[in-house]
């Protein structure tokens, strides 16, 4: 993304521009922060996901079924919507 030294200084330049000084080290503090908060959830979030795939083998991982293809005008028409309903009209 950043591949030369060039691009780094200019995009610190322009961060001490807009945050000054005083607020760019409470910047990076944060921001430092949210990324380590960000990479332990991830972590806990893979070892309850491989724990729970040891401890149940016995039950089959989740696959998706194939949707079923919806009637077409003919099926629709060759079918009532109530069977129990007389059609002669008496």
């Amino acid at each position: 993304m950043l591949s030369s030294p060039i691009e780094v200084a200019m995009v610190f330049g322009v961060a001490l521009l807009l945050f000054g000084p005083k607020k760019l080290p409470e910047l990076g503090q944060s921001v430092g922060k949210a990324i380590g908060n960000f990479k332990r959830s991830m972590h806990d979030a893979s070892e309850e996901i491989s724990t729970a795939v040891k401890t149940d083998p016995a039950k089959p991982a989740i696959t998706a079924e194939a949707p079923q293809p919806a009637p077409t005008l003919a099926q629709t028409a060759a079918t009532p919507a109530n069977p129990e309903a007389k059609t002669d009209g008496a």
